[in-house]
């Protein structure tokens, strides 16, 4: 008798294992909103706006932490696993040091038809050069709106695919968004275009900025190309500091994600002065400034403005 029970738990054990090893959702009552992770929060905070009020949105990575290296708790893996859908952006942001990968496989959604897309899908890729990551893709393709808005339409796409029934009101969602997006482009040429050519040098920690760099055209510097265990090295602060005063850089940005001490350790060098904080893989904390996409990229924009014309 003993055996036959624990023979039954064991076949009990490996349907529910099974179930969860397909991605398996229960199907969703009319009106319940769809349960959607995403990988950090400028990816969750574009999902909002194309879902609206039929998405239940949670992001892996917290406002604020940094979505190269993040570290899934067993909270993420659950959510992961009961979700309906995720988005992440790939370009190697999340595939960096493998965390992605081994969350989908745990939570069973690593096959080739589990509801997993990638927003920067159709994307030109920059690549990068440092001697540690030549030849991969730069991920920060969302800092220049244009890729942004290749987001916007790819998670339409993928909402409409999950959820034929709603795929009107995705639709206006997602207009409305991109007409928004479309505008604060070209608020942002505008206002670039203002900054003296021999000033558009944009020195941040993390080499994040190249996108943003070729959309407006900037020169982007920096003292790593791309957050990962080799920050802020001497020969990486060498580097800089030479190119900041053959230059004559008048000015240095922080990121909001990043640990200040080694771009402040170059102001001091350089005596240039760290002219405000910007925002590249985070949004900032609800209720406080660039809370959003939109209010990221627009804050970035009037501080580099300004930082840049003093």
């Amino acid at each position: 008798m003993k055996k036959s029970m624990l023979l039954f738990a064991l076949v009990v054990v490996g349907v529910l294992l099974s179930a969860c090893n397909q991605g398996a959702t229960a199907p969703k009552e009319k009106g319940e909103k769809l349960q959607v992770v995403a990988t950090y929060s400028i990816v969750y905070d574009i999902v909002k706006n194309v879902g609206g009020d039929l998405v239940d949105v949670h992001s892996l990575a917290p406002i604020g932490s940094d979505p190269h290296q993040y570290d899934p708790l067993p909270a993420d893996v659950a959510l992961t696993t009961d979700a309906d859908v995720v988005f992440y952006n790939g370009l190697n942001l999340e595939e960096g040091n493998a965390w992605f990968t081994k969350l989908m496989e745990t939570a069973g959604k690593a096959g080739e038809d589990a509801p997993v897309f990638r927003v920067s899908e159709g994307v030109e890729p920059m690549l990068l050069s440092s001697k540690d990551h030549l030849g991969e893709e730069d991920p920060h393709a969302w800092l220049d709106v244009r890729n942004g808005i290749k987001y916007v339409e790819n998670v339409r796409k993928s909402l409409k695919k999950i959820d034929p029934e709603n795929a009107d009101i995705y639709d206006e969602n997602a207009d409305a968004y991109i007409t928004e997006l479309k505008a604060l482009h070209e608020e942002i040429v505008e206002k670039m275009n203002k900054i003296p050519e021999e000033r558009r040098i944009l020195v941040t920690s993390e080499g994040a900025f190249k996108y943003f760099s070729k959309a407006y055209d900037f020169n982007a510097a920096y003292i790593w190309e791309i957050n990962s265990h080799h920050e802020g090295t001497p020969e990486q602060l060498t580097t800089i500091i030479a190119t900041i005063n053959e230059e004559k850089v008048q000015a240095l940005f922080l990121e909001t994600s990043i640990d200040p001490r080694s771009m402040e350790m170059v102001s001091r060098e350089t005596n240039v002065p760290i002219k405000g904080k910007i925002f590249t893989d985070s949004l900032g904390k609800p209720g406080d400034d660039g809370d959003t996409y939109v209010k990221m990229l627009r804050w970035n924009a009037d501080m580099i403005y300004s930082g840049l014309n003093q």
